[in-house]
């Protein structure tokens, strides 16, 4: 069968290529085309029709800044369909396009998926309508977003968290002592500073997060960096007990005491590591005041906090995100045994709550044997 699969995120990258991976032990002559990343022409060893940065925006000034090259996405996506026949169009995750795009598929007779639910739970909750109107099937991943679409009669298809698939005893190859030998880091105990996987959020948050690491200095902080953007961009913020490590996040977690992270996935997978961590956010002031005017219903940011329904972690955002802050947070984290021993607790009972591993093989299954069946 033939699918086109639209991953316009480095998360939405990284679950495609798993779920392509469990599709292909399935239907072993797919045909699969792209838009997305490294991850999945890794798996497919083909180019996207567009990559990953061409678009991998994120906040509102910095989507209008690229409205051209996103409007030029659309075109370019659209003809490709138009030319191209496919069994269906995945849509993964990546709203603010794929929302349009199921629209758009589902206008031209093409049968649409879509895994990872946008968080119209949280904003925009009109955009149900949209998903509900021109999506053929949801695929959840967050066991709450199954009664949430149960108040509009919708049923979705929940298949368990991918991470859970990523990340487990045997995701880091090496030992503590390969991983300070391989990159030349001193015999101290470790604290991971996550920053982002965007520019601009790295340039706003990652001077704060290494403001304090003079106040630890019997700790090392190791920077999370991402080879693709230039050096300079982290090396300035560099202090004498850190060091950046590229392309190596997994490493950085599995080895460290605690965590400095930028809210995302990476709190998920600091959580799954069980990092006790800090979560971390400043974006610019206007598309700040904006998501607040359009966010309902939801006291967190972390998806660690919002799958618990409490605060499991610390959450600094905006001014609360600060050197004062963040010094007094990550103490507790450091020192304070019973506050440590609560989050780990709770990283437990989150585990339990998401289910057990396998989310990408479930999906594979449910798109093969649903398409199959239709074709037969």
């Amino acid at each position: 069968m033939r699918y086109f699969i639209i991953a316009g995120d480095p998360s939405g990258d990284l679950h495609g290529s798993n779920f392509i991976r469990e599709l292909l032990k399935l239907d072993t002559s797919a045909e699969i085309d792209y838009v997305g990343g490294k991850n999945i022409e890794n798996v497919l060893h083909k180019k996207p029709l567009i990559p990953l940065d061409r678009t991998a925006f994120m906040g509102f000034i910095d989507v209008l800044k690229n409205i051209r090259t996103i409007l030029n996405n659309f075109k370019i996506v659209k003809n490709h369909l138009l030319k191209h026949r496919y069994d269906v169009v995945l849509l993964i995750d990546y709203p603010g396009f794929n929302l349009k795009m199921a629209k758009w598929c589902k206008e031209h007779n093409y049968k649409v998926y879509y895994y990872i639910s946008p968080t119209v739970w949280a904003w925009k909750e009109s955009r149900v309508h949209t998903i509900i109107n021109y999506v053929d099937k949801l695929f959840c991943i967050l066991p709450f977003e199954k009664d949430f679409y149960k108040k509009y009669n919708y049923e979705v298809e929940f298949v368990g968290h991918p991470l859970l698939d990523i990340i487990n005893e045997n995701t880091v190859s090496y030992s503590r002592d390969e991983f300070r030998q391989k990159y030349h880091l001193p015999d101290k105990k470790f604290i991971a500073i996550l920053p982002g996987s965007r520019q601009q959020e790295i340039q706003a948050i990652l001077p704060i997060m290494t403001s304090i690491c003079s106040y630890f200095k019997d700790y090392h902080f190791l920077i999370a960096g991402i080879s693709r953007f230039p050096k300079e961009l982290y090396t300035p913020f560099l202090k004498e007990n850190s060091s950046i490590i590229y392309d190596d996040t997994y490493a950085i977690l599995r080895f460290s005491e605690a965590g400095i992270i930028k809210s995302g996935t990476s709190t998920m997978e600091a959580a799954l590591f069980n990092v006790p961590q800090v979560v971390c956010y400043r974006g610019g002031q206007l598309s700040y005041l904006i998501a607040r005017l359009l966010v309902r219903n939801i006291q967190y940011i972390s998806m660690v906090n919002l799958i618990m329904g409490k605060e499991v972690v610390k959450e600094l955002i905006q001014n609360d995100f600060n050197e004062k802050n963040l010094r007094k947070e990550l103490d507790k984290l450091l020192n304070d045994t019973s506050y440590r021993n609560r989050i780990l607790n709770d990283y437990q009972i989150m585990r339990e709550t998401l289910g057990g591993a396998g989310a990408s093989k479930k999906l594979a299954e449910k798109i093969y044997y649903s398409l199959k069946s239709e074709n037969a």
